[in-house]
Formats: C-alpha cells, structure tokens, sequence
C-alpha cells in the first residue's frame, strides 16, 4: 500500500504550451506499471483552459468546484458544474476550462499508452472559447 499525504506533492503552474490563462495543477496518482492511470486536480481561474488535445484511452474529468466549459471538436460548448462527470472518448480532439467570469476545479484522469496520456495540439482561439 502506498499513501500519499496532502501535501507531500508539489503544486504547479500549468505550462503556456499546454494552457491559456492562469492553471494550477495538483498532482494526485501516478500508479507504477503495469498500471498506467494517473490524476490530477486541476484548478482554472476564469478565462482560463487547456488547449485543444487528445488522450489515447480517453479522459475522465470530475468536477469538485466552480463551473466550466468542455467541448469535442465539431460539438457545442458544454456548461459543467460540481458533480458532473465528462468523458472524452480516446483520440477525440477537445478542450475544457473555466468560464469566462467564473473559476472551475476538477479531477482529471487518463491512461497512459506506451508511456503517453496525452496529444497536446493547437491553443483554443479566444473566438473558439466565446462561443
């Protein structure tokens, strides 16, 4: 067994190749192989958001605070609130983050494949993200 105490795991800023606006990012688990989850709690203030991206297995995000938007390319914006939870079926291309007036925190966790959980692709455009 393997307990990780709060505040044993650095907090840090999302890196500007990856987010828009300002990102913090909360590490949770990171399970050794042959397991290949991992988590995060990811805090956006408002305006803020992931590029557009993909994850080879998918992507689960569960929301603990604030309201944001999430949306899979070629879909409308979705509002999301504490309690939902979103699935990001694998290699499908999308974006979340918070609200333009209103900060958002979730629980974001993917698998890895061959080592990678993510393909970070273009920035969402502030025109793409006002829709």
């Amino acid at each position: 067994m393997q307990v990780k105490r709060v505040g044993s795991q650095s907090s840090r800023s999302g890196p500007s190749d990856w987010f828009t606006g300002s990102v913090r990012i909360d590490p949770l688990f990171d399970a050794p192989e042959p397991a290949r989850v991992a988590g995060a709690s990811v805090t956006f203030e408002p305006g803020a958001r992931t590029a557009w991206h993909t994850h080879p297995l998918g992507q689960t995000l569960i929301v603990t605070a604030g309201c944001g938007w999430a949306q899979c390319e070629g879909e409308p914006i979705e509002e999301i609130h504490p309690g939902d939870v979103v699935w990001f079926p694998p290699h499908v291309k999308h974006w979340h983050g918070a609200t333009a007036t209103t900060g958002m925190t979730h629980i974001a966790i993917q698998e890895k494949l061959n080592g990678k959980a993510v393909e970070w692709l273009e920035k969402v455009s502030d025109e793409q993200y006002q829709k």
